[in-house]
């Protein structure tokens, strides 16, 4: 298979997102699994367009089909009724234009640091200069700097989510889906993972699409979030964030849209992620 050919990286803000092509779309997509051996609906009659290099965070309570539609767009589900495009292409596994970021980091214990983000380019036909220029590239991308030669033991939990974010886009891909990467770290971490998120997508030409429960991560990282309505059902809401980067978890505009996404999830007005 030959080497991906999407662009290096540049620095500079997330560019514009206002092409009026989808680079994302999903129509009329509904999804049932076996239970006891009668059908259950997990996603009826979904329709969702994300725009090239826009952040989408999916927002639900438990059970309503974030991690099934996510498994849905990188391919690993295939059995689904509707349409499903990334780049025009219908997703499969190995497909290039997707990286995969999970809530476990799952690195081989015992491969280093540097092993375990160069396995993203397996399938790739390069050189050993090229995949070890690539990997050095994406190592001092999440900050990792110094931690080349340690054991996934030998890392924090932070350290290790930037191992897995640091593999899954190697290669370059067009499309990051993340399926709740930061719930297991603590509340300190998970904020510097955010930077570090945004730091990476002010640098990568990325879409990307966050499944989350946690409402203030959403307005933090997402330009638009995506209310799931509970299981199943079409999307109960959309909402463009609509605030300038960097932003600030303390002010009014951050407040106000956080509590409009706790109300569209029906919780109380002060409830907490």
């Amino acid at each position: 298979m030959n080497a991906p050919t999407t662009a290096p990286y540049r620095s500079g803000a997330p560019a514009s997102h206002a092409q009026s092509t989808a680079f994302v779309r999903l129509h009329g997509v509904s999804k049932r699994f076996q239970v006891g051996g009668q059908p259950r609906a997990i996603l009826a009659d979904l329709d969702l367009d994300i725009r090239r290099q826009e952040f989408i965070a999916i927002l639900g309570e438990s059970g309503c089909g974030k991690s099934t539609l996510l498994r849905l767009l990188c391919g690993l589900d295939a059995a689904y009724d509707g349409q499903i495009l990334v780049d025009g292409v219908a997703p499969k596994i190995g497909n290039d234009e997707a990286g995969v970021v999970f809530q476990d980091p799952r690195l081989f214990p015992w491969l280093t640091v540097t092993q375990n983000i160069a396995l993203g380019l397996a399938r790739f036909q390069l050189d050993r200069a090229e995949v070890q220029q690539r990997v050095n590239e994406h190592i001092a991308l999440v900050g990792l700097a110094g931690f080349e030669q340690a054991l996934p033991h030998q890392l924090s939990g932070g350290m290790a989510q930037r191992v897995a974010l640091a593999r899954a886009i190697v290669a370059r891909p067009a499309f990051l889906l993340l399926d709740e990467p930061f719930s297991a770290l603590d509340a300190l971490t998970r904020s510097q993972m955010h930077d570090q998120l945004l730091r990476i997508r002010a640098a990568a030409d990325l879409t990307m699409l966050l499944v989350t429960h946690d409402v203030e991560e959403a307005v933090y990282l997402a330009d638009r979030v995506v209310v799931m309505a509970p299981r199943p059902g079409p999307l109960r809401a959309t909402v463009e964030i609509g605030l300038p980067y960097p932003r600030h978890r303390a002010e009014t505009a951050f407040q106000q849209q956080r509590e409009r996404l706790h109300a569209l999830l029906g919780h109380g007005a002060h409830s907490h992620s």
